[in-house]
This record gives C-alpha cells, structure tokens and sequence, in this order.
C-alpha cells in the first residue's frame, strides 16, 4: 500500500515523491563523473503517456467483467513491464511495444474464476501480477505463442489479513497485500512476518510466494517458502488449498508445487503464513578485515556457529566505498542480533570472536536498544535508496543493475573468480569503463549467496543491448561454475535460457505435465519458466 498522497512511478521505482532530491541527484551526478569522466550525462525524461504511445487494443472483455477492468494508459504502461535496469530504459524510450490489452483487478476469488474462465475460452493470455517489482520478466506480457492478446491480472484489490491464529502464530492473509500494509495489520497483534525484501514497501504476498523470495535476514529463515503453513491456488483446472500443518510427510509437499511457479500454474489468492513475535533485543557491529579472504572466511565459520545472525552481510571493499562511505582492504562485515525472547548481547559477542580470530577488527558496535554503528547505518541508508539512485543513473545512460547467485563454500573462490572475470571483462568490451562489486546477501552452513552491482559507462541508444551482452556474460560463468542462476530473483523471461541449463531434464518433462495438466488452454504467463 502506497502511503497517503504518494504517486506510483508508472516507468521507475517506488513514488515520485521518494525520488532522490536535488542534493542526493547532484552528489550523485558528481560521483559518477569522477568516476566515468567522458559519461554524457545528459537526462532523459519519462515520456507522456496516451493512447498513441501504446498498442492498440486487441481484446474487449464481456460486459460480467467490465466493473474490474481498467483500459487508462498510464495503467497499462505501469503494467507493461517490472523494475529491472532494461525495463526502466524501455520505459524512459517509451518502447512499450508489450503493453497488456487490459488491467483487471479483481477483487473475490469468484472474480478470478471468471477472469480465467475467459481468458482460457478466448485465448487470451493472463499475467499475474501484485507488485509489479520483478526484475526478470515476469510480470511482462512478452509472449511465447499465438494469442489473441493479453491481460494483466492486478490482485492488489485482495489486501486483508482474513483471521490470525495467536497460539499457533499464524494468519491467513490475501495474496495482494503489499509488505506494509500487511505489517501494519499483524501489529495489534503484536506479530510480524520478519520477510523484508528489499522492494518490502511496494511488493506482495503473493509476489513473495510466486517467486519464493528471499527477505532481507541473512540466516535462518531466509526465503519465504520458510514461512508458508499452506496455500490456496485458482486454475482454471480448479481451486486448491493445502491443509495447515506445521509439518507433514504425505508424499511430496503441494505447496512446493506453486512456491516459485511464478504464475505459471496458478493464481495465489491466499496462505496462511508462520509469524513471529516482533523483537524486543537488538545489537549489531561492524568488522573491518584487511583481506577478502579472510572475511569469506569469517562468515563461513559464522554461518556455521549457530549463532544465526540476522545479519551478516560482507561488503567488499568496492561496495564498502560506494555505498558505505569505508575505505577498507578486504571488507566490511555488517553483523546484527535480534531476539523477542532474550537479549542478544552474548551473541554478538561470540561472533565478533569469531572474526577477530580471522583478523577481524571490530570498527562499531551498536549500544544497547538497538541503534547501529556509522557503518551499518550507512549501508543500510544507502540500501534503501538504491533503487532511485539507480533510476537516475538509468536517465543519464548509466548502467547500474545487479546479479545474484548461492553455491556451496567449497565452489566459492572459483565461482566468484570466474564471475568477477567475465563481469569485468565484459564491461571493459561492451562499456569501456566500469566497476563490479561483491555482497552477500544471505548466508547458509553449506554456502552464501553472492550479490553482484555493476556500475558501467552506457550509451542512451545501445543500453539494453550493452546490459544483455553483460548479463549474458555472466550468466554464463554462473551456471559453467555451479551456482544457480538465481538465489532469489525468480526466473522470469530473463533468466529462462539459463534455467533451462540448470533444471534437470525429468523435472522439466514433470513440470510441463502439470502445466498441461492444470491450464490446458496455456494462458497463464507465457514464456515463463517452461
């Protein structure tokens, strides 16, 4: 839910009224110039949208669906496409070739049965859609196979907590709900999903769901499929809802089947999800290690010490500089505690050991009640404002997107070599000048999950072909070297090649079964996943 008064951004992140201002758009513009001294960086506005800017329309709904559907332009073009680096360029060209036909935003179940008894009878395919904040495709009308056209299907309309069960911690919540206005449901309650993805403020359950993301804890519960008790999933096949169960071992498990379908099979509507009471104790410090090595090393032993830090995120020294102001050798360890049973204090402390005897030097620590040290406290600012200050390097032919991927601590330095390799090299070819750098997102006993920026020099009419060959490049690295292809960015449109590589071949027959088997007609998200 977008807070009172704010305007979505139908071409880039977030609310207009959230975009950098003039001092945070003019420090940045500076540290891009000294950084890419010959970039033109020239802005380039978001064109006006109207009817003659989109596609014309191919279908028209029967008149039972007319009060759910929407034909306003600039809802169309906000549906076109999600929020990766090549989509906020296609918006900013105003290259909205893949427009939906419709916006339909049901509001009961019974109004998704009948949007997809529809869509299937006149061929026309469906797209769900919560958020909107994919970043591969997946919310994108790009279409594999013959259709008569296309409709987005927004359940944002399905918003609400339906029932909390306080003893079992557990609420049955619609797929719509964006992350805080879900918060902000369970508080009375004084519980708390504790799932934060990064796109927390305009993302939804059912997003979270569909492409089983991950949130922003490092440890522990890390990807939402942790936190699902059951679900229930319209198709035009049927209606399914899996029985709540804290656990179960009656053949393979149903909600596996729609977690990360990605709205290929399905239409989630609703879950019960596992809660949590909001923490009371909180404590955290930054360590500074003079070899990356090292560090890889000390998260390691810390992911594997049973401690579970809520956080544990390891900046390498080009990400420690960009985005938290710390001049560092080997990096900067972001380490956080929290707990709604008992302090936190001698954790903290245990982990800290932990780095010193890797060469770790404890550079701040948190004082009791929560606050961070300088260091966190930037990177977490900077975090959170990422995605805008992308959106204006994007108006000024700057290329700034990211990658991620998880493998096992074995396969680490190879992998993140031979990523880093192709990364650089390919940035040197296509851009000429760039950068690359290193974060860990989440860390498990058996492996991290490496998150890499590039910042490179673009050209305003080659852009999308420069971040595809760079995208490529490493994509290549990713699945020759063992990782997958995403830790917790979905598959989509983008990353489906490469998918295709890492699923096993009887698994892939098995899913396309079930698609056969649960949209005969083929109309849900085209051209995803299978």
């Amino acid at each position: 839910m977008v807070s009172d008064g704010a305007t979505r951004s139908w071409w880039g992140w977030g609310t207009l009224e959230e975009a950098l201002d003039s001092g945070e758009t003019d420090a940045l513009v500076s540290r891009t110039a000294a950084l890419m001294p010959s970039q033109d960086l020239t802005v380039h506005a978001p064109p006006v949208v109207d009817d003659d800017l989109l596609p014309a329309r191919r279908v028209t709904p029967p008149p039972s669906l007319d009060h759910l559907c929407s034909v306003d332009p600039v809802d169309r073009a906000a549906h076109t496409h999600g929020k990766a680096f090549r989509d906020i360029v296609r918006n900013l060209r105003g290259d909205l070739a893949n427009a939906p036909d419709l916006v339909l935003r049901p509001r009961t179940e019974a109004d998704v049965v009948a949007i997809l008894d529809w869509c299937s009878g006149a061929d026309v395919a469906v797209v769900p859609y919560g958020g909107g904040t994919s970043v591969v495709g997946g919310v994108e009308p790009r279409l594999d196979g013959d259709f008569a056209g296309a409709v987005s299907l927004d359940v944002s309309a399905m918003d609400q907590v339906l029932e909390v069960d306080r003893t079992s911690r557990a609420a049955r919540i619609q797929a719509g709900v964006l992350g805080p206005h879900l918060e902000d449901q369970l508080r009375p309650y004084d519980l708390t999903l504790r799932h934060f993805p990064q796109s927390f403020a305009y993302s939804s359950l059912g997003g979270w769901l569909a492409t089983r993301a991950g949130g922003h804890f490092a440890t522990l519960h890390t990807h939402i499929d942790e936190l699902t008790e059951s679900m229930r999933v319209i198709s035009p096949y049927g209606t399914g809802e899996s029985r709540r169960l804290p656990g179960s071992g009656a053949g393979p498990s149903p909600d596996r089947l729609f977690l990360g379908s990605e709205g290929t099979l399905g239409v989630i509507t609703e879950a019960w999800m596992r809660l949590q009471d909001r923490p009371q104790w909180r404590a955290g410090s930054s360590v500074h290690f003079a070899d990356w090595a090292s560090a890889v090393e000390a998260v390691r032993h810390l992911a594997q010490s049973g401690l579970h830090p809520a956080n544990c995120r390891l900046l390498d020294p080009a990400e420690a500089f960009l985005n938290a102001g710390v001049s560092v050798g080997g990096g900067v360890l972001v380490l956080g505690f929290e707990s709604a049973d008992h302090p936190v204090d001698a954790a903290l402390e245990r982990a800290v050991e932990i780095c010193h005897d890797l060469g770790g030097i404890l550079a701040g620590a948190s004082p009791p009640g929560g606050a961070r040290d300088a260091s966190a406290s930037t990177w977490r600012s900077s975090f959170l404002r990422m995605p805008y200050q992308r959106d204006a390097l994007v108006q000024r032919s700057v290329i700034a997107e990211t990658f991620e991927t998880a493998t096992t601590w074995d396969r680490f330095p190879a992998l993140h070599a031979a990523i880093t390799t192709a990364a650089t090299d390919a940035v040197r070819e296509v851009c000429g000048v760039g950068v690359v750098t290193c974060r860990f997102t989440h860390v498990y006993p058996d492996g991290p999950a490496p998150y890499y920026s590039v910042y490179a020099a673009g050209r305003w009419d080659g852009l999308v072909s420069q971040w595809d060959e760079v995208k490529a490049a490493v994509s290549e690295a990713i699945v020759a070297h063992g990782g997958t292809i995403t830790h917790h960015h979905a598959v989509g449109r983008d990353h489906r090649r490469w998918y295709d590589e890492q699923r096993p071949e009887p698994y892939a027959a098995a899913l396309a079964a079930v698609k056969r088997a649960l949209d005969p007609a083929g109309i849900l998200n085209p051209g995803v996943l299978l």
